[in-house]
Order: C-alpha cells, then structure tokens, then sequence
C-alpha cells in the first residue's frame, strides 16, 4: 500500500471516530511507526492566559500525565519555543528547527529540558488557522524520529485532518462553507499535490505552465478556506473531492 493510500484509508477511518479520544488513539497509531508516541492538539491561548483556563483549549491530548501538569502549572505555553516559532512560521516544522531559529532564553530551555525528561526530545508540530483566523496546533513528539520527507507530508496532512474532526466533534459546530465547486482543473491539481508533486513537477504531468498549475491551486486554496496546500488537500479530502 503507497503512504497516499494509507493516508487516505486513515482518513477515512478518521470519518467514523465518534469522539476525540478515538482520533487522538487513530493519530497515534499512525504517527507511533514513525517514533511520535505523544500528541497534544488545541487552540493556541494568547499570552498570559490564567492555568485554569489554558486546559479549555485542549481539544486532543495524549501527553504523559505529569508532564502535562507541569507544563500547565509552570505556564510553559508562554515560553515554549514551539509554540513561539510556530506563531511565526505557520508552516509544518521539526521541534530541533525551532531550537535552531529561535534564540533559547532560560525559560525556552527549562521547557525543552524538561520535556526532554519525559522522552520527548523531538518532534513535530503543525499549525492551522480556521476561517475565523483561530490559531489552532497539532504537536506529536518522541525520543527520536525516524521518518522520510514524503512521511513527514503524510503526517502532516493526517494531523491537520485529526484537528479538524476534533473540531466538528466540539458541542459547538465549526465555521463551514456550504458548497464549493471546484473547476475539473482544479481537483486534478489537489489530486497531485495530494501525492505531494510540486507546481513544476503538476505542470509537466497536465501538460500546463507552472504558473497555471500555481493558479489553480491557489484558487482551490481560496475556494476551500485554506491556507495552505496541507489545509487544502485536507479539506478537499474531507468534502470528497479527492478520493
């Protein structure tokens, strides 16, 4: 079976789980052959939000026990350097990237020392904006990593969809958008951007410029309330546009 197939067959499981211990245990599941054994997935609390309310932005949460209260008591959401780069980046990103780029303080190194007690020493995070602008972030983390760049992709698309469905199982319905019609051209772009073909490499298989193949996408994206092609091909998978 290609990662396109299990990604999608995951997705589809992803569909009947009823509550979010059932996506957050199917997330696992995936992402554990890869060597991600935890996950926390939420709304991202603005800076200084009191500890009693920063639980109420949990929405997925696989994290060890101890470590998750530590986290919370220390208020460590407002100097860890994952949260702080995702903030900036707003892009799929290894945990050791936001190490690198970011210049630890004190506080950012307590929180990546810490988590390192508890054998999360690396992992991955991706972040989604709703359609209301809410900063939302899946966070998978482990004692080390071991999975390829096309793995990284089917990951991430499969993260961005648990948070999704995490949403739509909250008492309170997400934002939709009732009806999308996508134009033939536009489909076949997702379907391979899907399989994780670039602008380039989708012109040359439709046989179109790059710079057509780059407007279809993004006028999927627009369509689709996305902003990127992660969040795009999610959503197009989800409304059953690629299949």
């Amino acid at each position: 079976m290609s990662q396109f197939d299990r990604t999608l067959e995951f997705i589809d499981e992803l569909r009947q789980a009823a509550t979010a211990a059932a996506v957050c245990e199917k997330l696992l599941g995936l992402a554990s052959g890869f060597g991600l054994t935890a996950l926390m997935g939420g709304t991202v609390p603005e800076p200084g939000t009191c500890r009693d309310r920063q639980r109420d932005h949990v929405l997925l949460c696989d994290w060890p026990v101890e470590w998750l209260e530590r986290y919370v008591a220390r208020n460590y959401v407002d100097h860890d350097p994952v949260v702080s780069h995702m903030k900036q980046l707003r892009a799929p990103f290894q945990w050791r990237e936001a190490s690198q780029a970011i210049r630890l303080d004190q506080d950012g190194d307590e929180v990546m020392g810490d988590a390192g007690e508890f054998r999360l020493r690396d992992g991955l995070a991706f972040p989604l904006v709703t359609l209301d602008g809410q900063v939302m972030m899946v966070s998978l983390g482990g004692e080390r990593l071991e999975l390829s760049p096309v793995e990284f992709g089917m990951v991430s698309l499969a993260a961005t969809y648990a948070i999704g469905r995490a949403m739509q199982l909250q008492s309170r319905p997400p934002q939709t958008i009732d009806h999308i019609e996508l134009t033939p051209r536009e489909r076949e772009c997702l379907q391979w951007a899907a399989t994780g073909k670039s602008e380039w490499e989708i012109s040359q298989i439709l046989g179109i410029s790059e710079h057509t193949s780059e407007k279809h996408l993004l006028n999927a994206k627009t369509k689709l309330g996305a902003v990127n092609r992660v969040q795009a091909v999610a959503e197009a998978i989800r409304r059953g546009y690629i299949s």
